[in-house]
């Protein structure tokens, strides 16, 4: 098989996070005069902090200094953490630790990279973070999807070059990302949402190691 390594993005591909994120956004936007719809919020996926808020507040055509932006997204962050804390093994969607122990068990190797800061929380909360072999957040990269840095990181500290990679995505800039790093992609997702992808899956619950390596032999 053509794959040593699997990389997934967090929210939306191994937890659903982002309904927490658009409450958030959302009570921000009510609270600044305007509102922020759920088709807005899709801008949003993939996207570090400051470019989200950047993005909400080009919506509302609202401008704030970089202070109050600053305050304005530490925040946000604080009443998405109030999700966070309460989260537990529940919030893992289908078929993603079966998965992830069938990409294990066949010698593959496992890393998460995702624009979130608050990726390592939200691992232990769901009691995930032992089935990873690596975790690239936020934290430890400076620049944004589409840019490849996040996932490119991850293949650097699996020592694993890039083309032997394959990243799940469910956000368009995570696609764009994966593909400008030289890897391969899996769309999370409609093909009406996302596109570039080599493959696309409503989710994990059918998927398995001896799928994918017929579609990366």
């Amino acid at each position: 098989m053509s794959i040593q390594a699997c990389i997934f993005d967090l929210d939306g591909v191994i937890v659903d996070t982002a309904k927490f994120h658009y409450i958030a956004w959302k009570e921000m936007a009510t609270g600044l005069g305007f509102d922020f719809t759920e088709k807005e919020n899709e801008w949003l996926k993939g996207v570090s902090r400051m470019r989200s808020l950047d993005i909400l507040l080009e919506i509302g055509k609202v401008t704030k200094s970089e202070e109050e932006k600053r305050l304005l997204a530490e925040s946000k962050n604080e009443r998405y953490l109030e999700f966070v804390r309460r989260m537990s093994e529940e919030e893992i969607l289908p078929g993603v630790t079966r998965f992830l122990d069938d990409l294990r068990s066949n010698g593959i190797l496992i890393a998460l990279g995702s624009a979130s800061k608050n990726a390592p929380l939200i691992l232990e909360r769901i009691q995930l973070m032992e089935k990873f072999d690596v975790v690239v957040d936020g934290n430890s990269v400076l620049k944004a999807k589409p840019d490849p840095e996040v996932f490119l990181k991850c293949a650097e500290l699996l020592n694993v070059e890039p083309g032997l990679c394959l990243v799940f995505e469910d956000a368009q800039a995570g696609i764009e990302a994966a593909l400008n790093g030289g890897m391969k992609v899996i769309g999370v997702g409609s093909p009406d949402d996302l596109s570039y992808a080599d493959h696309f899956i409503p989710g994990f619950k059918k998927l398995d190691y001896e799928l994918i390596s017929r579609w990366y032999v």
